[in-house]
């Protein structure tokens, strides 16, 4: 049974006037798509659920699984692999693409193909990698497409690891891309600050001997304050993408452009659509992290509630001139069955105004809540019988 409890919460802005409405923004990106992480608010949406060759933002995905696997411990970042002669014939010289420069049977770590992948855009980085991995890069696709399903990216597939195109069988969605990219900022924080931010990386000699280094091709690094991440992408057929993230005072906002016509029109859309997020954007804070904010019945416990609370500082992403009447309504399945588990994800909290969509935020367990003993069921039992 859905439970809910609906409340409308003091923070000063009830009874004044409502604002005029989300802040305009008109995106000289065919597709186009924002994200509020802060507060779950959905900034801006052009075509955002079209699929889409991803071009080298496929490697996102092929980042995010090794990621993972560290943080697993099944693999290790001082892990070295060999280059197969095959993989660098295929992933070598002007027709294949972003390279890396790695060299036949060179070996190298995890970490310096990482840096490989996410700074250089290597092709032969990916390829290198997902052998190393899995044997094969066709075995390495398939944990991409699992990884795909677990986190319900329904309108995405990968072909390969490096976002080559393959005739339409790799597709994705503005919408999912920002997906895996949150899933990656939230999921492994320290790999992801690790890796996404480095400026320029050194790999590979000229054939004078001189060492090459290349520079990150985030068209907002350096150029919005706290960008940090993540990935372009360029072919014929996909035009010039991005996916970006950047923090600011606690907020961070996805966002993902794709189908652009040059190079620079990338640069100038990425870094003016950041802009826009950040200050035609606030956020209004609801809950400090560790507040209660409700309570919900448990089944079967040692206890028959438990408190619901911030996993972190919430707050409601409105527009910056907005004064709007904020409603916030907590909804959950229950009574939820014990055990409960501090720090488990029980409830959601929907915050609505009336210029945005609905921001979804969690509200986790406040303690722990075991099972009911033979006794403690029974009575249990008997107090719901005569309720």
């Amino acid at each position: 049974m859905k439970k809910s409890v609906a409340a409308i919460i003091a923070l000063g802005l009830l009874g004044q006037p409502l604002s005029a409405g989300a802040p305009p923004y008109t995106s000289e990106a065919p597709i186009a798509f924002m994200k509020d992480m802060s507060s779950g608010a959905i900034l801006y949406a052009k075509d955002a659920d079209r699929r889409i060759p991803p071009a080298s933002m496929a490697k996102m995905m092929t980042s995010h699984v090794a990621f993972r696997l560290i943080q697993q411990g099944q693999l290790k970042l001082d892990t070295k692999f060999t280059v197969r002669p095959e993989t660098w014939r295929q992933w070598h010289g002007p027709q294949a693409g972003s390279t890396m420069f790695l060299s036949a049977g060179e070996q190298v770590s995890v970490e310096n193909l990482l840096h490989g992948i996410v700074t250089l855009s290597g092709n032969d980085a990916c390829v290198v990698l997902a052998e190393g991995i899995a044997g094969t890069e066709e075995a390495f696709v398939a944990l991409m497409n699992d990884e795909a399903k677990r986190l319900k990216l329904d309108n995405s597939h990968f072909g390969n690891s490096n976002g080559w195109p393959d005739e339409g069988v790799t597709y994705v969605t503005a919408r999912d891309l920002a997906a895996l990219a949150e899933a990656t900022v939230n999921e492994t924080p320290d790999l992801y600050r690790k890796f996404y931010a480095t400026q320029s990386f050194t790999w590979g000699r000229t054939m004078g001997g001189a060492d090459i280094t290349q520079g990150n091709r985030n068209p907002i690094l350096g150029k919005i304050f706290g960008a940090d991440g993540l990935k372009t992408g360029h072919t014929q057929e996909a035009g010039y993408g991005f996916t970006g993230s950047a923090e600011q005072d606690g907020r961070r906002l996805i966002m993902v452009v794709a189908g652009l016509g040059s190079f620079n029109g990338r640069i100038s859309e990425s870094v003016k659509f950041m802009d826009w997020g950040f200050k035609a954007w606030k956020a209004q804070p609801l809950f400090k992290k560790g507040a209660l904010v409700e309570t919900a019945e448990v089944q079967q416990g040692s206890a028959s509630s438990v408190g619901l609370v911030a996993p972190r500082n919430l707050a409601v992403t409105l527009p910056r001139t907005a004064s709007s009447r904020i409603t916030v309504k907590v909804v959950y399945t229950g009574p939820i069955k014990a055990p409960v588990k501090k720090g488990d994800t029980i409830a959601q909290m929907i915050v609505s105004t009336p210029d945005t969509a609905p921001q979804v935020m969690p509200l986790v367990a406040a303690e722990d809540v075991a099972e009911a003993g033979i006794f403690g069921r029974l009575w249990n039992g008997l107090k719901s019988f005569f309720a």
